[in-house]
Parts: C-alpha cells; sequence; structure tokens
C-alpha cells in the first residue's frame, strides 16, 4: 500500500490514501482476547457531556468546545503506539477511547491505562474520527464504506457503500446514522441494520460532518453552499446559504446561529432560522485559507487559518478580538475547554492559549512529529494522536486542584464497562 498523507493534499484537509492493492472480505479483530473483554450487558454511551467526547467536534453542534478548563500544569499520564499514522481526533467514550488511522486499524484502548483492549483491521484507510452512540461505532472510510462496529468488541455489524471518499466523521438522530461522501451525497441510515431512510444531493462534493440542531443538518459543501436539510424528510429547507466558494469545514451551531469559514478566507455567520446572513469576517490585509472548523461559545470563536494565524472573533458582531502566530501552521481545528483555547499544530507542538486574551501562550508541549488533528477534551483529561501514531494522555499532576493523574473512579459512575 502507498499513502498520500494529509500534508500532501493541495485542497481541503487529508487527500485520500493510495492504495495498490484491496483485499475483500469482512474484518476481524486482531487481539484473540477481544471477545474477553467483553462482558455480559456491558453498555457504551455516547452521550456528549463533560466526561466524553464521543464525535470528532466533541457534540452534535460541531461546537469544539468542552465547559471545563483543564488543570494547570498537565503530565503525560500514559502513551498509545498505533501500528500507522493518525490523522484523526481520537474519541473518548467512558473508559475508553477509540482511534482511526490511515492505513485502516481502529482502536479500542483503555482511557485509564492506555492499554489496547481490540484492534479490527479493514484494508482501506481512515481519515476521519469514529463517532458513537451507545453501543454503536460508526466510521467511514477512504473507499466509500461505512461501518457500524459493536463499540464493545469491534465487530462488524453492517456496512454500507456511499460512493465516495468519507473524510467526516458521523452524525447520530434518533434511530438513525448520517454521513457526508464526496460524491456530493448526504445518506441517512437506519442505525440497527443499515436500510437506508433516505439521500441528499448537493451540486458537489461534501468534506465536512453532518452538524445537527433539533431536526435539522447542517452542511458546507464545494459547490459554495451552506445546505440545510430536514432530518425526518431529507429535503432542503428552504433556500441553501450562498456562501462565496468552496468549504471543506464543518459548520458550527449556536441556537439560532450557524457559522462557516471558507477556502477563499471569508468567516460567515447565518441566522438559520430567519434564514439570513448576520455577518462577514475577512482579513483586510491579506484573507486567510481556511481548511478546518471552529470552535465556538455561546461568545467567541476560534479559527486557525494555512497563514500560521489563530484568530479569535466575537460571534455577534463579527469583529477581530485577538489573533496569535504560530511558528508553523495548525491544519487540525481548534478546541475551547473552558477559559483556554488548545492549538495543534503541523510543528508538533500542543499550545494553550487564553480565550479572553491569546496572543501569549500559557503552556505548550512539542514532540518531533506533527499533529495533524485536534484533541479531545473530556473529564479533566486531554487525548491527542499524532502522525506517528502515538496517542497520549494528559492529565493532572497528583494532588493537583484535588484532582490525580488516574481520574477513572470519577469515569465509571458514567459508563460503565463491566
Amino acid at each position: 500500500m502507498f499513502v498520500t498523507t494529509r500534508r500532501s493534499w493541495p485542497f481541503v484537509g487529508a487527500r485520500c490514501l493510495v492504495k495498490g492493492l484491496i483485499l475483500l472480505g469482512l474484518a476481524v479483530p486482531s487481539l484473540v482476547n477481544a471477545e474477553e473483554n467483553l462482558a455480559s450487558g456491558e453498555q457504551i454511551s455516547g452521550d456528549s457531556n463533560a466526561q466524553n467526547w464521543p464525535t470528532a467536534r466533541g457534540d452534535a453542534q460541531s461546537t469544539g468546545h468542552a465547559d471545563q478548563t483543564l488543570p494547570d500544569d498537565l503530565q503525560v499520564v500514559w502513551e498509545y503506539k498505533a501500528d500507522e499514522a493518525i490523522e484523526t481526533t481520537p474519541v473518548v467514550v467512558g473508559e475508553r477511547v477509540f482511534l482511526s488511522d490511515v492505513m485502516g486499524k481502529i482502536y479500542a484502548v483503555d482511557r485509564g491505562t492506555g492499554k489496547e483492549i481490540w484492534k479490527v483491521d479493514f484494508d482501506t484507510g481512515f481519515l476521519a474520527s469514529p463517532a458513537v452512540q451507545s453501543d454503536h461505532l460508526v466510521i467511514g472510510d477512504i473507499d466509500g464504506n461505512l461501518y457500524n462496529l459493536d463499540a464493545a468488541s469491534g465487530k462488524e455489524r453492517w456496512r454500507k457503500s456511499t460512493e465516495g471518499e468519507i473524510v467526516g466523521s458521523a452524525a447520530f438522530y434518533g434511530e438513525n446514522v448520517l454521513t457526508t461522501s464526496q460524491s456530493g451525497k448526504l445518506h441517512c441510515f437506519r442505525l440497527k441494520d443499515g436500510a437506508e431512510v433516505w439521500t441528499y444531493e448537493a451540486n458537489d462534493q461534501i468534506r465536512c460532518s453532518p452538524t445537527i440542531a433539533g431536526d435539522r443538518t447542517f452542511l458546507g459543501g464545494c459547490d459554495g453552499q451552506l445546505h440545510v436539510i430536514d432530518l425526518k424528510t431529507g429535503k432542503s429547507v428552504g433556500k441553501s446559504f450562498e456562501l462565496g466558494g468552496p468549504t471543506g469545514s464543518t459548520p458550527c451551531v449556536v441556537g439560532n446561529r450557524a457559522f462557516l469559514p471558507i477556502m477563499d478566507g471569508a468567516v460567515l455567520a447565518f441566522d438559520w432560522k430567519a434564514q439570513k446572513e448576520l455577518w462577514q469576517y475577512m482579513d483586510e490585509e491579506r484573507p486567510q485559507e481556511y481548511r478546518n472548523s471552529a470552535a465556538v461559545t455561546d461568545e467567541w470563536m476560534v479559527l486557525s487559518s494555512q497563514y500560521k494565524q489563530v484568530d479569535a472573533i466575537s460571534i455577534s458582531t463579527g469583529k477581530l478580538k485577538w489573533r496569535h502566530t504560530l511558528r508553523r501552521r495548525a491544519d487540525a481545528s481548534p478546541v475551547i475547554a473552558g477559559k483556554d483555547v488548545w492549538i495543534a499544530a503541523t510543528d508538533g507542538r500542543l499550545i494553550r492559549l487564553g480565550l479572553d486574551n491569546g496572543t501569549k501562550e500559557k503552556w505548550s508541549y512539542e514532540i518531533r512529529g506533527s499533529f495533524l488533528a485536534g484533541p479531545a477534551i473530556a473529564g479533566q483529561q486531554l487525548f491527542i494522536a499524532d502522525d506517528d501514531g502515538v496517542v497520549r494522555c494528559f492529565g493532572a499532576k497528583k494532588g493537583q486542584n484535588g484532582v490525580g493523574a488516574d481520574v477513572t473512579d470519577q469515569i465509571e459512575s458514567t459508563v460503565s464497562f463491566r
């Protein structure tokens, strides 16, 4: 197999992996003891709360936002080495961390210890993070297949073809699961058996994840449109919003406002209920190029550009609040956690900035490789993977702020893996 990584992809995010040979057949968990890790009655919950990060952007609204502020002085609690590079954000649910690599493996790792629980190998590649709800792990691959796995054991339940590369994470709505593909379609499948419920078609490729607010889903497209679709019917709601250029970014929604950056350097805000544009932001001196997604609170939006700039923008006015210049660009989407902004950059630096004033670094951690996807933040822990396949869990030093590095006791009361 040959791999084209995200760093060599000239358009949005990562390009496809190039494979020399595809072996057909169902994937089988590679660990003999995978069955031993699945106890009777084991439950996994993908609910979005302070202890979990069940999707790539943390919640259904794709805000990339956690309410909690992490401890001041973090340390590496454990490291896990995957077989291949990881270009996706870890998903954290209950006592487990779920990962996907560029050569088609999915991993379940113990959240407290970093030890592998199970691993399953599909002869493909993953540029999308897993998404977890209840005991379902759903993920799409570069060949356009959508998989539903038992999150407890890694066993495959079903797979469906979308006829186009999938780089965005899946989203859940009721008993259904949604996925986009570069065929330009949004597919809605029934979660339990993969039966197709409906399909929506845009005018060009779709590279983002579906964002959900109420009974609507939001898609940014390479056709330069923000699509709003009724989740019950699969039909467009009103007219699509004009963006003025293509985007591969995932929209984020706060209340009745939707926000989306485009590649040409504009950031747009819409009132999706009133179906009107609220404002546009663009750097007047040098329009920035946006290939990732924004992180949003009820007051501020933070996003990073291909020109090494991290900008904080008021979501009320569209005005710039502060700017931080990186040493090298950040392909990963930012994450806001309480009073901080977290940036994972291509120079291998994980950077902590203050949300109120991000002009100076508060904390940083550096590796020899690169970070190509953002962190997951849950339960006073931060999880991040790099292009060497190393996954790190950061937590507080023992006794700091009354919190120890081992926080699994706090998690067990939320989700049980017994």
